[in-house]
């Protein structure tokens, strides 16, 4: 290592968690992570160089909601050429395969987590004690969090929470807001504008 090297700043790292495979309670179909809100993420933060480890609630090989899947018959998704891209690259798919839990994650290592959203998180998220729990300790332990957020409302169940200011911006539009330490983005597509603000409060 050279004494320029040794003197360079480490890198900083990021924690995406991504939702485990699910049914959905209203349609019983099967149900997991957005392409979107995890492949855009995860573009912005590697490009502005930050180290970049994608694990889930309870580890494992992670599937994606099919209409975000810019292969799928629907065509929902087909102009996401970032996210067609990530899964047909084998190294890069590989990283969904054999995900690690969160179990034994350090709050103190990571500078921020970023929570990808899709319609498995809405089951799976929900009440999941360990999951809450890091968001916590990692708030408390000084890191950003970053959360993109149809068996409920968003917006409903966040207005029930005394003291709750929830902003809203233009269906299907990019839209994401920080307040103190805290990110969120609204709907699929805006992965992208929730890591800017996280990479934006973290600097390089």
């Amino acid at each position: 290592m050279t004494h320029a090297e040794s003197e360079r700043p480490p890198r900083r790292r990021i924690l995406l968690v991504a939702a485990n495979p699910a049914t959905s309670p209203v349609t019983g179909w099967p149900v997991g992570f957005w392409w979107a809100e995890l492949v855009h993420p995860w573009w912005t933060f590697t490009e502005a160089g930050y180290d970049v480890e994608i694990r889930s609630p309870d580890g494992g090989a992670l599937v994606a909601d099919s209409y975000s899947d810019p292969e799928d018959p629907s065509g929902y998704a087909a102009d996401d050429l970032l996210s067609l891209g990530f899964k047909r690259s084998p190294r890069h798919a590989a990283l969904l395969q054999a995900t690690r839990s969160i179990a034994d994650v350090d709050p103190t290592a990571w500078d921020a987590l970023f929570v990808a959203g899709g319609q498995s998180p809405m089951i799976t998220f929900r009440g999941h004690a360990a999951l809450q729990r890091l968001v916590a300790d990692m708030h408390d332990a000084g890191a950003f969090v970053g959360h993109r957020i149809q068996p409920f409302r968003i917006e409903e169940e966040a207005r029930r929470i005394p003291g709750t200011n929830f902003i809203v911006h233009g269906r299907f539009a990019p839209f994401a807001v920080r307040d103190g330490r805290l990110v969120t983005g609204q709907q699929q597509f805006s992965g992208t504008a929730a890591a800017r603000l996280v990479v934006e409060a973290l600097g390089r």
